[in-house]
């Protein structure tokens, strides 16, 4: 496998467990990569166990080794479903309009019909995010690279990354997600088998609710305006303040 040059990125020793890392958390390209080389590895993965993802070209954590990866079994733990529930409860007056759903969280929506094969589509979706360096991650799924890469852009929302590692893994089961894109605190996948229904894609909405508020509370306010957004679209944009 050949790659352009780059280094390794280190965790921060003292942080979270004040114990020396005993390996990188993953590598980054020194240059913007071009989309078909993220394309390449990612059908090289099965090979590899390593994870492509194109990473903002910013100032970003990573640049001064302040990351804190937790360990990746700490996914298995959590329960996609359980989650939601657990953030619906807290929210004693949401912010937002989530109509049609009240006090109750109304769990998973059903699974997508999947138009394409998500690896495919992953490989077109890229596309959006060229410029960009690629990031390779060792992880067994595209889900877990958020957890291994000690990535935190969704530290005030939720203070540890393995619980959304677990929705993420819950996304590319029954929507064909795949992680093409991870900034300072934004999150871009490309969904196979996204809702087609304006019902499902709001079920649906009630998830990205849960998983990241600021998209509905700085986009449209509603469930309902984020459902129509959302509808049909083969990539899901996150971000967080």
């Amino acid at each position: 496998m050949t790659v352009p040059s780059g280094y390794v990125v280190w965790p921060d020793p003292g942080y979270p467990q004040h114990q020396p890392p005993k390996r990188p958390a993953f590598w980054i390209s020194d240059d913007p990569a071009p989309c078909a080389l993220w394309s390449r590895l990612r059908a090289e993965h099965h090979a590899s166990g390593l994870w492509p993802v194109m990473l903002e070209d910013t100032t970003q954590p990573w640049s001064t080794g302040q990351i804190a990866p937790e360990p990746v079994d700490e996914i298995d733990n959590y329960d996609a479903a359980a989650f939601m529930a657990e953030v619906w409860a807290e929210w004693e007056e949401p912010a937002a309009d989530i109509a049609p759903f009240g006090r109750y969280s109304p769990g998973l929506a059903p699974p997508g019909e999947r138009r394409e094969d998500p690896d495919a589509l992953a490989g077109r979706c890229v596309e959006v995010l060229s410029g960009r360096p690629l990031g390779l991650v060792p992880v067994a799924r595209g889900a877990d690279a958020l957890t291994a890469m000690g990535w935190q852009g969704a530290r005030h929302h939720n203070p540890w990354t393995a619980p959304l590692s677990a929705v993420v893994r819950s996304w590319e089961d029954r929507f064909g997600a795949r992680v093409i894109g991870i900034g300072f605190n934004t999150l871009e996948l490309s969904v196979a088998a996204p809702p087609t229904t304006f019902r499902h894609a709001l079920h649906v909405a009630a998830e990205h609710w849960t998983f990241c508020p600021e998209i509905i509370l700085q986009g449209p306010g509603t469930l309902e305006g984020h459902a129509e957004q959302i509808c049909g679209s083969t990539i899901w944009s996150f971000w967080w303040e």
